[in-house]
């Protein structure tokens, strides 16, 4: 099974697709909104493009990291992206899916909270993905989605 993990930036999202038979991750890139494009474009080409990678890579079940409640810089440009990708998942034929914060994140992974920074931050190797020290942090986040989501 195929799933989608999700991290959005104010200007990018991060997709993660895991596929859960082989363990591993089968990719993982950036969608950037043009910036010739006003706002009501922008979000609508998110969508579309989270609606083609579902169909391309046959998802199943998806995970998007949203933003924390508690953040000191809360962006509402990202707010309004992660809100498209809840309508895009909500409105396609996927099996499962959840939007989490880094609790209900680490909590679907199967791993404590506490654990979950230190794997961003290259504190601790994820063994279970190949290549783990080479992704970023925002590449984390979306790769630990994309396996939680397994149990969306």
């Amino acid at each position: 099974m195929n799933t989608l993990g999700i991290r959005v930036k104010p200007d990018a999202v991060i997709i993660a697709v895991f596929d859960s038979k082989q363990g591993r991750i089968l990719n993982v890139e950036g969608i950037r909104i043009p910036k010739a494009l006003p706002t009501p474009e922008g979000l609508k080409y998110i969508r579309n493009s989270v609606l083609d990678v579902l169909r391309e890579y046959e998802i199943k079940k998806a995970g998007l990291r949203i933003a924390e409640s508690n953040s000191r810089t809360m962006n509402i440009h990202r707010i309004e992206i992660e809100g498209v990708i809840q309508e895009a998942f909500a409105s396609s034929l996927l099996a499962g899916y959840f939007c989490g914060r880094i609790s209900t994140i680490a909590a679907k992974v199967g791993m404590p909270r506490a654990d979950f920074k230190k794997y961003i931050d290259g504190e601790k190797n994820y063994r279970s993905i190949e290549n783990w020290p080479m992704h970023n942090q925002d590449e984390k986040e979306a790769i630990l989605s994309a396996v939680g989501a397994v149990n969306a």
